[in-house]
């Protein structure tokens, strides 16, 4: 069989940059190997411009506006010449972020001049660990990526879900607890509170913080201060790092120490935990008959059975966010370990940060496409419920608790009475109605109780939807 591993143009190992491409293509401007190198880049030009402008070294002339300017022009034209570029430097270094300092040392005289390019050169990556360019820029990547892609995505899916809430606030439904008939309440309430948890752990993702640190091979600024013992090299770095956008970490080892990173995907984890959630009670309700997969499907739902529509976008969401979980969860329980000072468990672990949060974009794409392909079947839902008159013995039971409660006679033992009427047997409307008028309520409540039916037996649901947003 002819091998396919050298087909040109390549072909991916992978379904994100495979089949998926179109709908995470967003996240390579922020968590791909280019991506990385651009912010190295990036990280090191910014290095370069701070230490002169704050005159860190005495002796080392300042950059001009236009020599800034020049500088910070080489980050944002990265393209797949510089890619490339890189790629054979490293080659040479078998260091990636050394081939950057190179990478930038060669473009230097062009900008300040041939007489100044090796004394600024000096400053290129001066006292500075690979950890302190990589630190930096994993944190730009990662922020760029959830502020940027993934956040935004997820609010439009949050907000899909409270808008279906809304919509059907008023749909009375059977609920079911251990998947038994149970108090009605409304369709509408019960995708509210998965908006609502959806969207409780959209806020504090878009509440992590991004921590960074620029302070040496060990975290002493041992570099620093041999080399410019004058300088105040804490304010420098806490300049520096905030100047980024980022929060400053004053105490690390070689590494930052990425507990800020185990903190947002451990929430990220649990966002897609939720959605999981959501996922599973939908296909749930598809399988009940009480949404109908009608809009937009142009779809084969089955090879051999023309009337299917199967639900494969809940499906195929499920399957992408147990896959980001499993690295999600990975991450965070790894990235917070490392060996004394550093080991490299980190640098190998941060390049599947794209791949979590891919399978996550996907499994976002997919639960609104599927959200958007239904239609409630209220008919559906209204024959469920007049098929279980036997919940309203809940509300009997509660009503002469309470009676009994203020000394109504004849109200003993209501709990028992209605289990002996309802347990493990079909009652119907009759049936309800006829006990009702042998209880010995007083008027006014015998009226309600006689009134109420499964469909409006849904207290506050309808009005707890308003809670979205709050």
């Amino acid at each position: 069989m002819r091998s396919l591993a050298s087909a040109t143009p390549p072909i991916a190992l992978g379904a994100l940059d495979g089949r998926y491409r179109g709908v995470v293509s967003a996240l390579v401007d922020h968590l791909s190997e280019p991506a990385l190198n651009r912010q190295r880049v990036h990280v090191e030009v910014e290095w370069l411009i701070h230490l002169t402008t704050v005159g860190a070294v005495p002796g080392v002339r300042a950059l001009t506006e236009a020599e800034q300017a020049q500088l910070r022009a080489i980050p944002q034209d990265f393209d797949l010449a510089d890619i490339e570029e890189l790629a054979e430097i490293e080659r040479e270094t078998v260091h990636d972020v050394k081939a950057v300092e190179y990478y930038l040392k060669r473009r230097l005289p062009a900008i300040v001049g041939e007489q100044d390019a090796p004394a600024l050169s000096e400053l290129i990556h001066f006292a500075c660990t690979s950890e302190d360019i990589n630190n930096l820029s994993y944190a730009l990547m990662v922020q760029g990526a959830v502020t940027g892609v993934w956040a935004p995505k997820a609010a439009r899916l949050v907000e899909q879900v409270a808008d279906m809430a809304r919509e059907l606030a008023d749909v009375p439904l059977l609920a079911h607890t251990h998947g038994q008939p149970a108090t009605p309440t409304t369709m509408g309430k019960e995708i509210a509170v998965l908006a609502h948890r959806l969207g409780r752990q959209l806020r504090r993702i878009e509440g992590a913080e991004y921590l960074g640190k620029i302070n040496g091979a060990t975290g002493t600024y041992g570099a620093h201060t041999a080399a410019v013992p004058g300088t105040d090299w804490i304010s420098v770095s806490r300049d520096f790092v905030e100047s980024l956008g980022l929060q400053w970490n004053p105490l690390t080892t070689q590494i930052e120490s990425h507990d800020w990173q185990a903190e947002l995907y451990a929430d990220v984890a649990r966002f897609n935990r939720v959605l999981h959630n959501l996922c599973t009670d939908f296909w749930t309700y598809i399988s009940m008959g009480y949404f109908a997969q009608v809009r937009g499907q142009g779809t084969v739902g089955s090879s051999t059975m023309p009337h299917k529509v199967n639900p494969i976008r809940f499906e195929n969401a499920e399957a992408n966010l147990e896959v980001s979980n499993a690295l999600l969860d990975v991450l965070a329980a790894t990235l917070v370990q490392s060996r004394l000072q550093r080991d490299l468990t980190d640098s190998s672990m941060q390049r599947n940060i794209g791949t979590a949060f891919g399978h996550s974009m996907l499994a976002l794409d997919n639960a609104g496409r599927g959200l958007a392909g239904l239609d409630d079947v209220p008919a559906a839902m209204a024959a469920d419920l007049d098929r279980n008159w036997e919940v309203l013995g809940e509300a009997i039971q509660s009503a002469m608790r309470a009676l009994g409660a203020a000394g109504v006679e004849g109200m003993d033992q209501p709990y028992e009475r209605l289990k002996e009427l309802t347990r493990g047997r079909r009652i119907t409307g009759d049936d309800l109605r006829e006990f009702v008028r042998g209880l010995g309520f007083p008027p006014e409540v015998q009226e309600r109780m006689l009134a109420l039916t499964p469909a409006s037996y849904v207290g506050l649901a309808p009005q707890l939807v308003d809670f979205l947003g709050r």
